[in-house]
């Protein structure tokens, strides 16, 4: 278990800074963002990887993925929050 867990810190760290490298602007966040991008990229990595291949039917498609997955769900993962941040911080129009 803190095999696991110090996997998707190290793996969050990795693919966290990875994807806000690859995706153009700025991003004022911290390391512990950083991480949590990248741990929250990784399952989403997996669970794309799940629908993609149906591979690993055995853990069910909320699981983590390797760095490559990790690193493509933290991207999308960024631009998702990027998108909710524009929303939220533009004027109402009346």
């Amino acid at each position: 278990m803190i095999g696991f867990i110090l996997f998707l810190l190290v793996i969050g760290l990795v693919a966290g800074f990875l994807a806000r490298l690859l995706v153009p602007g700025r991003d004022p966040m911290s390391v512990g963002q950083t991480i949590l991008l990248g741990i929250v990229g990784s399952f989403v990595g997996g669970f794309i990887g799940y629908l993609l291949f149906r591979k690993d039917g055995h853990d069910g498609a909320f699981q983590a993925s390797g760095l490559v997955g990790s690193v493509v769900g933290a991207v999308i993962a960024l631009l998702v929050w990027r998108a909710i941040q524009g929303r939220s911080r533009r004027p109402l129009h009346r």
